[in-house]
């Protein structure tokens, strides 16, 4: 009966541990604290290259927020990036918004610049002023080829 248990013990465990990676998961991928404790902002870029839904929203390096929805306007051509910022960080009106890399390998990600306004941006507005993602791979055909376009 002992190799019974043995095999009920260690099942168990394995489910445990199973689960605790699903908790984790969850917990770093933002599941389960989409809306709580955030408000929604967006934004209009000509280029969202890098950018897709959990992409980080940081402001000084500090993750503040999550890209939640990305979708392309059919008037202007542009790229609608919908995202959240923790309820706890108030950022000026004239808050600028750009895509940034974490480098030559890394990803992108979404960079908050705040401005000097004594306003709040309020909860759904859109933010003007954006700088669209820079390709890497452009500019160094450009460097390459001395294209100067």
């Amino acid at each position: 009966m002992s190799h019974s248990t043995t095999e009920v013990v260690t099942g168990g465990a394995v489910l445990a541990i199973a689960a605790g990676f699903f908790i984790y998961a969850g917990q770093i991928v933002g599941l389960g604290s989409q809306n709580a404790n955030n408000y929604p902002l967006t934004a209009s870029f000509r280029s969202a290259e890098g950018v897709s839904v959990g992409t980080d929203v940081r402001l000084a390096g500090v993750k503040i927020g999550t890209v939640t929805g990305l979708d392309l306007d059919p008037v202007t051509f542009r790229a609608t990036a919908k995202f959240t910022v923790r309820e706890d960080v108030k950022l000026p009106e004239d808050t600028a918004v750009m895509i940034s890399s974490e480098g030559l390998l890394g990803g992108n990600f979404v960079e908050l610049i705040p401005g000097g306004s004594p306003f709040d941006i309020e909860a759904g507005s859109e933010v003007l002023d954006t700088q669209s993602a820079v390709s890497l791979v452009n500019l160094l055909l450009k460097f390459v080829t001395g294209g100067g376009e």
